[in-house]
């Protein structure tokens, strides 16, 4: 893309990517982003799943490594079809996106004081040849100056998405290595999407385990396990 372009849609704005109207420079239209399946209804402050008190049932019991979640939509229709965009037909130009919208819904939860986005193992990185969740932190810390770390992923697990619900837990453990100095901050994890939450607290673990006070999620969706 050459400079002039770049300079008109910045300018400009483009058409949405959803009704084809035009959208500023945010890729979706005012009216597009009004009805978006926005996370609604009482969730559990840990896990974003539906609950009748602040915390679910489920994390009573057995609480996760990362203390709160931020999840802006329901993982439903558009947004699955966009996140399946930037994800697998490198539509990076959502990534900034969908940092905008997770700014706009954090305005009342705490401020990390650095986000790591969930690696990807460097085999799959090179097979896809981004990280769309390093793509959102990126945009968010461009957009903040809150510190991004990287960390890695030192395992090839097989997809999660592959896998029974009971077994993601297990094929994710010890997944992770994170060499950077944590020094007791609040960390925030950025994802795309967030299922059972299992790759979230595995990585949580790991950042605890080399010195991080606190640990949240942050999530573009949150998928929730049908019954």
């Amino acid at each position: 893309m050459n400079n002039c372009l770049k300079f008109r849609q910045n300018l400009f704005g483009t058409d949405c990517l959803l009704c084809s109207a035009h959208s500023g420079p945010e890729n979706i239209c005012p009216a597009c982003l009004a009805h978006l399946p926005y996370l609604q209804g009482n969730r559990c402050r840990i896990c974003a799943n539906p609950a009748a008190g602040p915390i679910c049932g489920t994390c009573l019991a057995k609480p996760p490594h990362f203390s709160r979640t931020l999840a802006v939509f329901s993982y439903d229709f558009p947004v699955d079809a966009l996140i399946q965009s930037l994800k697998y037909r490198e539509n990076l130009a959502l990534s900034s996106t969908f940092a905008q919208m997770l700014l706009q819904a954090s305005s009342s939860y705490p401020r990390p004081d650095s986000i790591v986005p969930v690696p990807l193992h460097p085999l799959r990185l090179r097979e896809r040849g981004f990280n769309q969740a390093m793509e959102i932190a990126r945009n968010i810390s461009r957009k903040t100056g809150i510190a991004l770390i990287e960390c890695g992923k030192i395992r090839d697990t097989p997809s999660q998405t592959s896998l029974p619900w009971a077994e993601r837990k297990r094929n994710v453990r010890d997944a992770f290595s994170c060499e950077s100095v944590l020094k007791s901050s609040h960390i925030a994890i950025i994802d795309d999407v967030m299922t059972t939450g299992s790759t979230l607290d595995e990585l949580a673990r790991t950042l605890l385990r080399e010195g991080a006070r606190e640990v949240s999620a942050w999530v573009v969706a949150r998928a929730v396990k049908s019954v």
